[in-house]
């Protein structure tokens, strides 16, 4: 009689597939065990003298390199430190001369303002008193002339039409006509000719 399952000619291992399964629970209990016996194995075992490290003083060599590093590394903390001042002081410096010059130039422009102020007014009473001179009768604006110093005259005398100051010319005496004349001449002789 046949076995419901089975195929003619073809038997069944025994015991094949729980043999296989019961082999691979053995396994991993001897893996568990081992893996939860190793670490707890470590933490007993207690290392021996002879695998401590000796703990030897430096060597005098040793000691006197590493003296002078420290040194070394104090000189060069105070080097930057004194560099740092340095460049704090440099700035703040730097600071007041650009302050400084800031004021100078202002100064400056203060200064040419308060000139062209002061040759414009300047210019405008010479142009006046010209003006008087010239208006003046010739005999006595010579009269006048005379009494000048020369190069002051013949400054009056330049700024003239020629027509006034050929008066005025015409009524001094030939000495202060001549060193007038002299000077008015000799103004412009430096001058480069084109």
């Amino acid at each position: 009689m046949k076995r419901p399952g089975t195929q003619k000619g073809r038997a069944r291992p025994r015991g094949g597939v729980l043999a296989v399964i019961a082999l691979l629970m053995i396994g991993s209990a001897a893996i568990r065990l081992g893996l939860e016996a190793g670490p707890a194995l470590a933490k007993t075992v207690e290392p021996t003298k002879a695998e401590e490290p000796p703990m030897s003083k430096p060597s005098p060599d040793l000691q006197v390199l590493l003296t002078e590093l420290l040194r070394r590394e104090k000189r060069l903390k105070q080097r930057e430190e004194a560099l740092e001042e340095k460049e704090k002081a440099l700035e703040i410096a730097h600071g007041a001369i650009e302050t400084r010059l800031a004021a100078l130039q202002q100064a400056e422009e203060d200064l040419r303002d308060t000139l062209a102020l002061a040759n414009k007014a300047a210019e405008t009473d010479l142009t006046r008193l010209t003006d008087v001179y010239q208006n003046m009768k010739p005999k006595d604006a010579a009269a006048l002339f005379e009494t000048m110093d020369p190069s002051f005259a013949a400054g009056f005398l330049s700024r003239m039409p020629a027509d006034a100051a050929a008066g005025v010319l015409a009524g001094l005496s030939p000495e202060a006509a001549y060193t007038i004349s002299v000077v008015m001449a000799g103004r412009n002789a430096n001058a480069p000719q084109e």
